[in-house]
C-alpha cells in the first residue's frame, strides 16, 4: 500500500494521532517571537509580577490586540494543520491566523504546594470546545484542538489535561444524535441529553461536570516549553487543571474552522483527512453518511460580553503606558467571538 505524502508529518505522528488523537509540534514558533507578544501580559492583567498578592484571578481568558498569519508565527504548525485537515484548500481563511488572546493560569494559594493531588477524574471542567455554535458529529466550526504554549509548563503547572479515549465517548454520542447538541453542561447520555438544536440556551457554557469522565481510563497532563504546539482532535476532552507551581502557565487557544463540514462519506476513501479517519475510527466504522436532522446554530456565549470588558480595560492600562513612551501594541478591533 502507498502511504499518503505529507507536508509534515511523518508516519510516527500520523500513527500517534490516530491512536492518541493528539501530537506535538516542539520548536513550531520561535522564543523571541513569543517573548514579543506576552511582553505586555502583566500590563494587560493589571498585575504585579513580582507580588502575587496582585493576582487576584486564578485563570483569566483575556482579548486579542494583534494577530499573525500561521504561515510565518508557526509554519510546522500550520503544515501538520493542513496535513491534519486535508488540505490549505479545506480551512477557512479565519482560521489561517493566530492571535494573542491568551489563557493565563496563575493558580491560587490554596492549590500551591507539593501536598495537593487531585486526579484528572476529579477536575470540575471536562469539556469540548465550542461554546458558540450547536453540535454535530461533523460540525466544521471547530475542526481541531489548538495549544501554542508561550510559558514554561511544568508537571502540576496548570497544563491542560486531556483523555484520548474520551474521543470515542464523544463521537458515538454526536453519532446517534444527528439533531445536534447544545454544549450545556449535560452528561453525554441520551437520558439526559434533552438539550438539542431545537432549544436555544441563551448562554450554553461548556459540558462540565462529565460524568462520564470516570469511565475513561488515559489522561495526559499537557506540559511543554515555548515554542511548542499540541494539535489535537476535535472531540478530544479536556479540562484546566489547577497551577499548584504558582508559575504563569500561558497559552492561546486558536479555533480551525473548515470551509465545509466533515464528510465521513467521501467516494474515495484516500481523500479523508486524518481527522475525518480518526472520527471514523472512534464511532467503530470505515464510512458514515452522516446527515444532520436539524439547522446549523449559532449563540453569542457569555464570555464574549467578559472579553469585551476586558479588552477596554486592558487598552486603558496600555494607553496609559504608551502615553508614557512605551512601544506596546494597542487594540482597535472587537474581541474575538469564537472558543
Amino acid at each position: 500500500m502507498v502511504r499518503r505524502q505529507y507536508e509534515y508529518l511523518k508516519q510516527e505522528d500520523v500513527d500517534h494521532f490516530m491512536d492518541k488523537g493528539y501530537i506535538v509540534i516542539h520548536d513550531a514558533f520561535t522564543k523571541e517571537k513569543a517573548a514579543e507578544w506576552t511582553e505586555s501580559v502583566w500590563v494587560r492583567l493589571g498585575f504585579d509580577p513580582n507580588d502575587k498578592k496582585t493576582w487576584t484571578t486564578e485563570r483569566t481568558h483575556m482579548p486579542c490586540h494583534r494577530k499573525e498569519p500561521v504561515a510565518t508565527f508557526a509554519p510546522k504548525a500550520w503544515a501538520a494543520m493542513k496535513d491534519l485537515l486535508g488540505g490549505e484548500e479545506r480551512i477557512h481563511t479565519d482560521s489561517a491566523v493566530w492571535n494573542d488572546a491568551f489563557i493565563v493560569n496563575l493558580g491560587a494559594d490554596h492549590w500551591e504546594g507539593d501536598d495537593k493531588v487531585i486526579h484528572p477524574k476529579d477536575l470540575d471542567n471536562w469539556h469540548v470546545d465550542g461554546d458558540f455554535f450547536c453540535h454535530f458529529l461533523d460540525s466544521p466550526e471547530q475542526a481541531l484542538l489548538v495549544i501554542p504554549v508561550f510559558a514554561p509548563i511544568k508537571p502540576r503547572g496548570g497544563g491542560t489535561y486531556i483523555s484520548p479515549d474520551g474521543i470515542d465517548l464523544i463521537a458515538k454520542y454526536f453519532a446517534k444524535h444527528p439533531e445536534g447538541v447544545f454544549p450545556t453542561g449535560l452528561s453525554f447520555t441520551p437520558s439526559t441529553a434533552t438539550q438539542t438544536c431545537d432549544k436555544v440556551e441563551s448562554d450554553p457554557g461548556y459540558w462540565s461536570h462529565l460524568k462520564e469522565i470516570q469511565s475513561c481510563k488515559v489522561f495526559v497532563e499537557i506540559t511543554g516549553e515555548i515554542g511548542d504546539v499540541v494539535l489535537m482532535h476535535p472531540l478530544m476532552l479536556h479540562t484546566a487543571s489547577k497551577n499548584h507551581t504558582r508559575v504563569p502557565r500561558i497559552i492561546t487557544n486558536p479555533p480551525v474552522a473548515l470551509n465545509e463540514p466533515f464528510n465521513f462519506n467521501r467516494e474515495n476513501p484516500d481523500d479523508f483527512s486524518l481527522v475525518e479517519k480518526k472520527t471514523l475510527k472512534a464511532v467503530g466504522v470505515e464510512r458514515l453518511d452522516f446527515k444532520t436532522t436539524a439547522p446549523r446554530k449559532f449563540v453569542v456565549p457569555a464570555r464574549v460580553a467578559r472579553q469585551k470588558k476586558l479588552l477596554e480595560e486592558e487598552k486603558a492600562r496600555l494607553e496609559a503606558l504608551k502615553e508614557k513612551g512605551a512601544n506596546v501594541e494597542v487594540a482597535s478591533s472587537k474581541p474575538i467571538a469564537v472558543a
